[in-house]
């Protein structure tokens, strides 16, 4: 069992860090740095290494900014260590995917089906791989490339474009692979919206009417009173055929869907000045004026702690500071109406 939990331990820090095999096998006992309190919420865990690949003999010290599963796993594999005194290779040497292999083998096994747990898949792992899946799943945010650069601590942003712009080899499957999976995730996420929609609860910005129109006439095709022959089909997979060249034009905000349908009327690239641009300017978006932007009710939470933070700043400022407590007023106002506006929409949809 100990063996066992070192093996889940190692996994966990490699998927969701991104470490490569020298980096995982040079933690030590104590490499867990001490919590960073920033704020409500905003919590930073960190664990400390070396880095190996391209650095003079013996590595150089540097530290990687995790999520509290990895910093927990660490806290873990100390516990489990046979030796757990400060400095101590926390791993060692380990062929990961062997030790994979074991432990796929003890979850599927009978001692993994009696403590409830899911089989894995049995499909070949190894670290590289898992470093790849997580540049796709960081590619998905705003800034992608240049927060995969950061955190996989590449030398050059010309190594993390390599990823999905150099043609050929890997880095043309990892870009159709990302391509992929942000069309799936983009037709589910319209999918969503569409039975919101038919469950009543409209989408709410300046851009709910023309979206609402689409989902309207999609809904009109799928009338069965209407269909032209006996053989034609009304299902899950019609609907979704249909909305699939909507989803390809759908680009996710921080706090809004941009559905660019239309460059010009686009006011990103307006404010830009490049209107013929073939990509919206995500960072530049004014969601609240913009024609083709959206709020949903996922987006509320970013609202409300937008809203929040305006009006405590709002609060810190002197009588003097009339240009800054101007500004400060007019986003709080618009985070407001942003808000009553979501709200108003989820009303109509509880009210149906």
């Amino acid at each position: 069992m100990v063996g066992v939990g070192r093996n889940a331990t190692a996994a966990i820090i490699a998927a969701v860090s991104g470490m490569r095999a020298s980096e995982l096998m040079e933690l030590q006992i104590g490499c867990r740095l001490p919590v960073e309190e920033f704020g409500p919420g905003l919590t930073r865990y960190r664990l400390a290494s070396k880095l190996i690949k391209g650095q003079p003999l013996g590595g150089t010290r540097d530290e990687w900014v995790v999520i509290e599963p990895a910093y927990q796993a660490a806290d873990l594999a100390e516990h489990l260590h046979d030796d757990p005194t400060n400095g101590a290779l926390l791993f060692g040497r380990l062929a990961f995917s062997i030790r994979y292999q074991w432990f796929r083998n003890w979850v599927n096994g009978p001692s993994g089906q009696r403590l409830g747990l899911a089989p894995i898949p049995d499909a070949p792992m190894n670290l590289r791989a898992l470093r790849r899946t997580l540049a796709i799943e960081l590619d998905y945010r705003p800034g992608g490339v240049l927060a995969t650069k950061i955190h996989l601590k590449h030398v050059a942003v010309a190594t993390t474009e390599g990823y999905a712009s150099r043609p050929g080899g890997a880095q043309a499957e990892l870009l159709a692979e990302v391509n992929k999976h942000e069309s799936e995730r983009n037709l589910d996420l319209l999918w969503t919206e569409f039975l919101n929609y038919q469950r009543g609860t409209m989408p709410a910005g300046p851009g709910a009417r023309d979206l609402t129109e689409f989902f309207a006439h999609i809904d009109a095709k799928l009338d069965p009173d209407d269909a032209t022959a006996p053989k034609t089909q009304r299902n899950d997979r019609e609907i979704l055929s249909l909305l699939t060249k909507r989803a390809q034009i759908l680009h996710l905000g921080v706090s809004n869907y941009c559905w660019f349908t239309d460059p010009s009327r686009a006011l990103c690239l307006k404010r830009a000045g490049t209107p013929t641009a073939d990509k919206p300017l995500i960072g530049m978006c004014d969601s609240a004026r913009c024609p083709q932007a959206t709020h949903h009710p996922c987006h509320r939470p970013v609202w409300t702690d937008h809203a929040d933070r305006t009006k405590a700043f709002l609060g810190e400022l002197g009588p003097t500071r009339r240009a800054e407590k101007a500004r400060l007023q007019t986003e709080h106002d618009r985070a407001m109406r942003v808000l009553a506006n979501i709200d108003a929409a989820n009303a109509t949809g509880a009210q149906a």
